[in-house]
């Protein structure tokens, strides 16, 4: 296959499902070769199996991205597998519970933050050596609209989602001289099983009239912005920034 991503090796988290998903069989029908990771070993595997049964190239990793180890031996087995690393989706995650500040459990907030935030950064700290020994690359991490404004009731995944963007934007400035362009995508709320499977239908009718657009969005919309940002072409101007794929949410 060939495409934008020819000869280019990618590594996509939390790519069982969701956003992750499209964003892997989109990278796998541009040419790229894919690192399948999650920690759904099943589906990861279908995912691999679906970019390869397409004539892509693809290889499933499982990995907790939220553990250290994990995470350094998913960078490794990507270079052995593929020679390298030109671009990393780090779109892990997790969504929480839904509780008030002063009762929030604890144990929750440490999970959400570990899976959410930490994980970000154990990424990022993994595939930055890879991508200099390339001579460069591109990172996109998942953020949210809940990483540009609050989410009540949901404090630790609006303080994981606003890390998540401070931590873009910090690493943007550090590598961007050494040509490792970071940046952010900001979904608003997308049809994805994390999503729709914790709603009932109030809950959808509440949280399509909070988007302008008046629906909720499709995993494909997101991927399109991954895709943009990725490219060495299309946005070899454009790093440390977050683009909003929320049908409107932040705007008001």
């Amino acid at each position: 296959m060939s495409g934008r991503f020819n000869g280019k090796v990618v590594l996509v988290t939390g790519a069982a499902s969701g956003i992750g998903r499209e964003s892997a069989l989109a990278f796998g029908r541009e040419g790229a070769s894919v690192i399948v990771s999650d920690i759904s070993e099943g589906d990861g595997i279908s995912v691999a199996g679906e970019i390869a049964a397409a004539g892509g190239e693809a290889t499933f990793v499982r990995a907790d991205v939220s553990v250290a180890e994990e995470v350094e031996s998913l960078v490794r087995q990507t270079v052995a597998a593929y020679g390298g690393l030109d671009v990393a989706h780090n779109n892990a995650g997790i969504g929480g519970t839904y509780a008030p500040t002063e009762s929030y459990p604890e144990k929750d907030f440490d999970r959400v933050i570990s899976v959410n935030l930490k994980s970000v950064w154990l990424c990022m700290r993994a595939e930055i050596p890879a991508m200099l020994e390339r001579g460069g690359g591109a990172i996109v991490n998942t953020a949210s609209a809940a990483g540009l404004v609050g989410l009540a009731y949901n404090t630790a995944y609006t303080a994981a989602k606003h890390g998540v963007v401070g931590l873009t934007k910090a690493a943007a400035q550090e590598y961007a001289k050494k040509n490792i362009r970071i940046n952010a995508v900001c979904p608003g709320f997308v049809e994805t099983p994390m999503v729709t499977e914790t709603l009932t239908d109030y809950s959808r009718d509440a949280l399509v009239k909070a988007h302008p657009i008046g629906r909720l969005g499709a995993a494909g919309e997101v991927v399109g912005a991954v895709m943009w940002l990725a490219s060495d072409t299309e946005a070899a101007f454009v790093t440390g920034t977050t683009v909003s794929v929320d049908g409107g949410l932040t705007s008001r």
